[in-house]
């Protein structure tokens, strides 16, 4: 009995934790809140206002803070991001037909019909983008009626209505002044155009010189002119007479080499001399 209440509790325990993930991923993956945390994601921040076309998969959000306009479509898998001064008006249509307009530089279309039942209700978004122009929110369609949290077409025109509003707002404030393009430089500030350095050419092998013998070298070589000098004499005198010499007998005593003096003599004494063992010889002689 006890395993009984054990196998109880295990599978309610089981089936809570089962539903709790099944309503925290159909909360998560809710088509409103995935289109918000795009658009929160894109502009960098919670956006200020923001208008949903359920079952649809589309959104646009406003962020005066970075002045960003943003929509998304496919349930914020793609989003188109626009600065706020790019709006250039918007539309409201009911069934096909137009029941207000704003436009940049025209006068408001205002709402001058209240309409209880509608088959499709449109607002659409203009920029200024070739790209992409326009955006266009089905915020009512005739099987809206079916869905939980359905609205009726009056509070669909009139949600769109506000819309019309902000925009009118937004078309009417005065554009900020475009930047003035720089002016060209003068042709002296100019930069010089580079040229492109010369390709060097692959050196080609050239073919070893003939040998020639080192006589026929010099032989062909072209003989040096040669190099002017200056004269070792201001003049030569031929008239001399070539046994007479060219200087004077006196000159010759000076030429003569020095005369050497004598050394004086000097008497050795007895203390210098060598001991007699010494002696190979008497310094006198015994006959005297």
């Amino acid at each position: 009995m006890s395993e009984l209440w054990r196998l109880l509790l295990l599978v309610t325990l089981s089936a809570s934790a089962v539903t709790f993930v099944g309503s925290a991923a159909i909360w998560f993956m809710d088509e409103e809140r995935r289109i918000r945390r795009a658009l929160r994601h894109v502009l960098k921040g919670a956006p200020e206002t923001v208008i949903v076309a359920k079952g649809r998969g589309r959104g646009a959000g406003f962020n005066f803070t970075t002045n960003q306009a943003a929509v998304a479509w496919d349930s914020g898998a793609w989003c188109l991001i626009y600065r706020i001064d790019e709006l250039m008006g918007a539309e409201l249509s009911v069934d096909g037909q137009v029941i207000g307009r704003v436009f940049r530089g025209e006068q408001r279309r205002a709402i001058d019909q209240i309409v209880q039942q509608a088959a499709q209700v449109t607002l659409k978004l203009i920029f200024d983008d070739p790209r992409h122009p326009d955006f266009e929110l089905d915020v009512w369609l005739e099987g809206d009626q079916q869905r939980r949290e359905s609205r009726s077409p009056a509070d669909a025109i009139q949600e769109a209505n506000r819309w019309l509003l902000r925009a009118d707002a937004i078309v009417r404030r005065p554009l900020a002044p475009k930047a003035r393009p720089a002016p060209p430089p003068s042709p002296s500030a100019e930069p010089a155009i580079q040229t492109r350095p010369p390709v060097a050419e692959p050196e080609v092998a050239r073919a070893p010189k003939p040998y020639t013998p080192a006589l026929e070298t010099v032989s062909a070589a072209p003989q040096a002119r040669p190099a002017a000098t200056a004269p070792l004499f201001d003049e030569i005198d031929t008239t001399a007479d070539p046994l007479d010499a060219p200087w004077e007998a006196d000159d010759d005593l000076d030429d003569d080499p020095p005369s050497i003096p004598e050394k004086p003599y000097k008497p050795v004494s007895k203390a210098a001399r060598p001991p007699k063992d010494d002696q190979d010889e008497l310094p006198f002689d015994l006959d005297d």
